[in-house]
């Protein structure tokens, strides 16, 4: 009786994905984190234009000349990231296709195509004078790109279920998700009727910044009531612990999201309150990820 070979499961790929994957799965995460902080740092010090020109810095050079001003040297040094991404990015790949697993060198792919989509929208960005619904745009962009690293993470351990959990929490999760988008779009949009344009002379979306500030508000007590909500039904369903404090974590990162919110309202929105308002978002939009990841797919107990 002959020996029936067949393909490795994907429930054994763990063990198959090398000792590289999960430390560039986490160079991603962090360098695209880091890539929103210093695209904060950019907008709030007024470099958005400190190199006016895209692919080159000024006139015909790729880097700033002459007499160095502050502005374009941080502009200069948020463009010299983008290398830095794009290297982690091209070695996840290659680890990802060595591991043979379809998942990974599909979210990998992703991930790397995502850094040069970002780049022509930061030269879009910077050729429209910083248009701020493009800007908007660029920030969600990382921000996807930064959910899209949580998931490759989860799924080095967990590849996708066959079937996707359904019922009233993994609906909650989702809508939780979704809401959670809706609220950092909307957080784009305040940022771009407000004073922090990136550049002196860029122009607004022309918008009323108190009327979307209430908009934002009222969308931001309708995520952190969602994800209550979520916290109590994962307590009542009794759900694994890691789901819970999941999402126990993304409640007090709403939370403290929102104290800066508010302290930035009653304080003329200071740059360094905005800048941590940024990680905060980063951090959030990694976090939702995680959320519903594990309320979608709880580890076994």
């Amino acid at each position: 009786m002959g020996v029936t070979t067949t393909e490795p499961d994907e429930a054994t790929a763990p063990a198959r994905t090398g000792r590289w994957l999960r430390p560039l799965g986490w160079a991603s995460l962090v360098a695209n984190v880091v890539l929103v902080v210093t695209g904060g740092a950019v907008r709030l010090t007024s470099s958005g234009l400190g190199c006016p020109t895209w692919p080159r810095c000024h006139g015909g050079s790729f880097t700033p000349h002459g007499a160095y001003s502050i502005n374009a040297a941080i502009e200069f040094g948020n463009r010299t990231l983008t290398f830095v991404l794009a290297a982690v990015a091209v070695a996840t790949l290659v680890a990802a296709w060595r591991s043979g697993r379809c998942d990974l060198r599909r979210l990998a792919l992703v991930m790397a195509l995502g850094i040069p989509a970002q780049a022509v929208i930061g030269g879009i960005t910077v050729l429209t004078d910083l248009n701020p619904w493009i800007v908007s745009f660029h920030l969600l962009c990382s921000l996807a790109i930064i959910g899209v690293a949580v998931l490759f993470l989860h799924r080095l351990d967990r590849p996708a279920p066959v079937t996707a959990a359904r019922g009233p929490v993994p609906g909650l999760a989702w809508a939780t998700f979704a809401a959670a988008w809706v609220v950092l779009y909307v957080g784009t949009v305040v940022t771009g009727s407000g004073p922090h344009a990136g550049d002196l002379h860029a122009p607004r979306n022309g918008l009323d910044p108190l009327q979307l500030s209430q908009l934002h508000a009222d969308v931001v007590f309708l995520f952190v009531g969602m994800t209550v909500g979520l916290l109590f039904l994962l307590l009542a369903t009794r759900a694994p612990a890691l789901a819970v404090r999941s999402v126990a974590l993304l409640l007090a990162l709403e939370v403290g999201q929102g104290a800066i919110g508010f302290v930035q309202y009653f304080t003329n929105l200071p740059i360094v309150l905005v800048g941590f308002h940024m990680l905060g978002a980063a951090l959030i939009s990694a976090s939702v990820t995680h959320t519903l990841l594990q309320v979608r797919e709880p580890a076994a107990s």
